[in-house]
């Protein structure tokens, strides 16, 4: 029993332990402010360069070579951009911090002044005496003083195992830093009393504890997302190209004004630069040519388009019980190469069952009341007098199992269908601990036995006889011994957790071990969740390497990773911890491609396998729900914390999974694969109108054009059109078949052939149709003729509204791969809404655009033909992708 007075600090000792040592508070984890965000998502190398055009822009407006609109449409572009991105991903991370202030504002009971009271765990000072209790979360790294408790050191070291804790001999020097999970005197923060009762002093709080030293380890910096590095990749080759092209558009310009035009005037070429007004015009001219060439280059509307898309997936996920932190995450998740997975309450349902009970005849009863006669009797006895939970009856008969493991639960549960009163009483009891592998309570009174239950092999060698149906004793024999080892085994393949329960004639302090009675073994089962072997078979389809990690031991890791379909031919690879540790780094890589079961597992091998992972330019997943796994959750490309675990996990994770369900996880990946394929339209549809739009700038001088689409027209097409074409493809439904496509390289182009394909051969086509638009009389003489110095309004509004509605049609053609461009429309609502927006806009814009945008209002007859000739871009992508399939159908 615990001493029941302690008199603990004083109000003076507190303060002056406060000011020495500080309070027991964690430093909070280093949180991006909305500014920092904002910079850093200035660091876009697309935003990049859009600043560098808006510099240049702003220059020239100040010498009166461009209109205000120009530099400020830009500006509009650079700010939508990066503020809906910076926006959406520092609200959601404001929500969950909030989440886990609440959540982290724990009492704790200390005494003080004479007496005992609650304090918020973050006032704990050094030298407080804390009360912990059954159920308790530890408030600090400390030592036990009075009483003695059983303790679950999971979320540190990973280990299931309960760790006894004693108060400490008179030798013992307790020290700072020292993570020695088997010091029996030592107490950690973030463990949990499963057992007893017990006073502990405060000796190392706050940061300095271990539990701290373990967050501070997540303060390290991210791996870039496969997403920036591909969009990094795709910037510097937009970026050259435009600055390349822009300077020789440049150049080519000043060449037809200073040779070309010389020549066919018959001037000699110096006689140029005589005119210097002139040639300063035309240099200047030159130079906007270039800087349009850059802007219409770089497509404006990507990481617009990717922040929007990424907020709205965001919003569905969470109806789905995903919580998004980063949303990056949501991306990378789709990424994915190779998955490390948890067991237990993932892949599992994380509720252990007692499923059946087998006695020394090797009879199984499948449920308690099959169990026959004294026989029963016997095994209600040994589960309900031995063990650390309670049954807690309500007044209305029904009850609830408190305290206790997992395991003492699920024995109790069983126990309690029919429930009995014995008349007994307790005299010594010896509490489970992991070293010895049992626990045993002496008993008198009705009964007058040690009962004892454990590891079978640790309880099964020294049984001498059985108690039969009638709860006779019986000889148990080298035969049932052999039967009672072959049925574990057999339950063992089963991924089903044995028990051994005996009684002893003799009582606790003698050997209890010397000629055990069997009572029988009880069968424990963590049933896997039905929806996580479809979600795993969907992850294997979609090329993800799923790996369990568990710290079960082997054999039950290979029969739950058989029956949820990891394990499926002879070169899967299952491994311990100790053979793990055996191996060098460069053989583990090796074999990293056919493992799918790491047991007995301990965290330091998750940390390893995530960097190996990556060393092997994977991209890398991790789960996990423990302060222990938190570093790995940290180092993978996406971690997703379980939504029932520590809040250090949760900090550690781009992505909560809130009902710790595998299911969810593939249901990221679904996700992450849409918005990537969605993306990757967006860019095929925004990268043909840019192609064509330069294509179309570089020829318009040479055929008498000098700006076929002004400044002002390419920023409409580039911000307005490519804001509205944003939501429209982020609207993309999420198709199962994309969980049949093989994960993407990390140094994989974010374009590929086809992709290529449809942007150059549209393009060009766009470009071509706009020549001949430009060029031909039978287009000019469409439009009527507009007043004195406006003769070309009509015609030159007529073009613009073409090139903007072969690009609206576009947006069909690159919305699917496949020939029918109505595929799956119905499930994107907002698509055809969007289009129609995109026309009605344009229409209107045509009309009271004015001299901003160069525009007039048309006929209806007018309208029809534009939008006629707009459509011949969806019949030749039509032929491109029937040729492209005849193609593949060949290969």
């Amino acid at each position: 029993m615990l001493k029941t007075h302690y008199d603990g600090l004083s109000s003076s000792q507190v303060e002056e332990s406060k000011k020495k040592y500080g309070t027991n508070s964690l430093s909070e984890m280093e949180t991006e402010t909305f500014w920092d965000k904002l910079k850093e998502n200035f660091q876009d190398p697309i935003i990049k360069i859009l600043v560098v055009a808006l510099i240049i822009d702003v220059a020239f407006y100040f010498f009166d070579q461009v209109e205000w609109f120009e530099p400020l449409g830009i500006a509009i572009a650079v700010l939508i951009a990066t503020l809906v991105g910076t926006y959406s991903e520092y609200s959601n991370e404001q929500s969950f911090q909030k989440l886990q202030e609440e959540a982290s504002r724990i009492k704790c009971k200390v005494y003080r002044n004479g007496n005992i009271g609650e304090i918020f765990i973050n006032d704990i000072v050094k030298g407080d005496l804390i009360l912990v209790q059954t159920g308790d979360k530890i408030p600090i790294d400390g030592v036990l003083v009075d009483g003695h408790v059983s303790v679950d050191q999971s979320v540190l070291n990973g280990e299931s195992k309960e760790a006894e804790k004693h108060i400490p001999k008179e030798d013992y020097k307790y020290e700072d830093g020292n993570s020695d999970f088997l010091d029996e005197s030592k107490i950690f923060r973030g463990t949990v009393v499963v057992e007893g009762e017990a006073i502990v002093e405060a000796k190392t709080i706050g940061d300095s504890s271990f539990y701290g030293q373990l967050a501070k380890e997540l303060q390290a910096e991210d791996r870039e997302s496969p997403l920036k590095v591909k969009l990094g990749h795709l910037a510097d080759g937009i970026s050259k190209f435009g600055y390349i092209g822009g300077s020789l558009i440049a150049a080519s310009f000043m060449f037809k004004k200073i040779v070309l035009n010389s020549m066919a005037a018959g001037t000699p070429i110096a006689a140029y630069f005589s005119n210097i007004p002139q040639a300063v015009n035309d240099l200047v001219t030159a130079i906007i040519l270039a800087i349009i060439i850059i802007v219409v280059a770089v497509p404006e509307g990507l990481p617009m388009m990717i922040a929007m898309v990424l907020s709205l997936n965001m919003k569905k996920l969470l109806k789905d019980n995903i919580l998004v932190r980063k949303l990056i995450g949501i991306e990378t998740a789709g990424s994915l190469n190779i998955l490390f997975s948890d067991k237990t309450g993932t892949i599992t349902k994380g509720l252990l069952e007692v499923i059946l009970f087998c006695d020394g005849e090797n009879n199984q009863y499948d449920s308690y009341n099959n169990v026959p006669g004294k026989l029963n009797r016997m095994m209600d006895l040994s589960i309900a007098e031995n063990t650390s939970a309670v049954l807690n009856i309500q007044d209305d008969g029904t009850y609830k199992v408190l305290g206790g493991n997992s395991t003492e639960r699920a024995l109790l549960k069983f126990a309690s269908e029919k429930v009995i009163d014995y008349d007994l009483e307790t005299v010594d009891n010896i509490p489970f601990n992991s070293k010895d592998k049992f626990s045993a309570t002496q008993v008198k009174g009705e009964y007058n036995l040690t009962l004892v239950k454990g590891a079978p092999e640790k309880i099964i060698e020294a049984c001498t006889t059985y108690y039969d149906k009638e709860g006779n004793k019986q000889a148990f024999g080298k035969e049932k011994l052999t039967n009672i080892n072959n049925k574990i085994n057999e339950l063992a393949d089963r991924a089903i957790r044995v028990l051994a329960i005996a009684t002893s004639d003799k009582p606790i302090g003698e050997d209890i071990f010397n000629e055990l009675t069997f009572v029988g073994i009880v069968g424990i089962r963590d049933d896997l969740r039905e929806e996580s072997v479809q979600a795993i078979g969907e992850a294997m389809d979609a090329g993800i390497q799923v790996v369990m990690i568990t710290g079960d031991r082997k054999e039950t890791a290979v029969a739950i990773a058989k029956e949820a379909g990891l394990i499926k031919n002879d070169t899967d690879i299952v491994l311990t911890s100790n053979e793990l540790k055996e191996l060098s780094d460069e053989k583990l890589k090796k074999m990293i491609p056919n493992i799918r079961v790491i047991a007995r597992a301990l965290p330091t091998d998750k940390s390893r396998l995530v960097k190996l992972a990556q060393d092997l330019d994977l991209v890398v997943g991790m789960t996990g729900d423990g302060v222990n796994d938190s570093p790995a959750l940290k180092k993978a490309d996406v971690g997703f914390a379980m939504g029932s675990g520590t809040e250090v996990a949760k900090e550690a994770g781009d992505i909560v999974i809130l009902d710790d369900n595998f299911n969810s996880i593939a249901k990221t990946v679904l996700y992450g694969r849409t918005i990537y394929n969605s993306i990757r339209k967006f860019i095929v549809y925004q990268l043909t109108v840019n192609v064509g739009a330069i294509l179309i700038a570089f020829i318009g001088p040479f055929i008498g054009v000098d700006l076929p689409l002004s400044m002002t027209q390419m920023l409409w097409v580039n911000l307005v059109m490519d804001t509205l074409a944003a939501l429209s493809f982020g609207g993309e439904a999420a198709l199962k078949k994309y969980m049949k496509e093989k994960p993407k390289s990390r140094k994989e182009a974010i374009i590929n052939k086809d992709m290529w394909s449809s942007i150059l051969i549209n393009g060009g086509l766009v470009a071509t149709l706009s020549v001949l638009f430009l060029k031909l009389d039978v287009f000019r003489n469409i439009f009527r003729i507009g007043p004195t110095g406006k003769e070309d309004i009509y015609f030159l509004t007529g073009f613009f509204s073409f090139f903007i509605f072969l690009n609206v049609f576009n947006m069909f053609n690159a919305r699917t791969v496949e020939l029918n461009l109505f595929e799956h429309i119905r499930d994107n609502k907002g698509f055809l809404k969007v289009v129609g927006v995109i026309v009605v806009v344009q229409i209107i814009m045509a009309y009271i655009g004015g001299d901003i945008l160069r525009t007039a209002g048309l006929t209806l007859r007018e309208w029809l033909i534009i939008t006629a000739l707009a459509l011949i871009i969806i019949p030749v992508d039509l032929i491109r992708k029937a040729i492209r399939n005849a193609m593949r159908a060949k290969a």
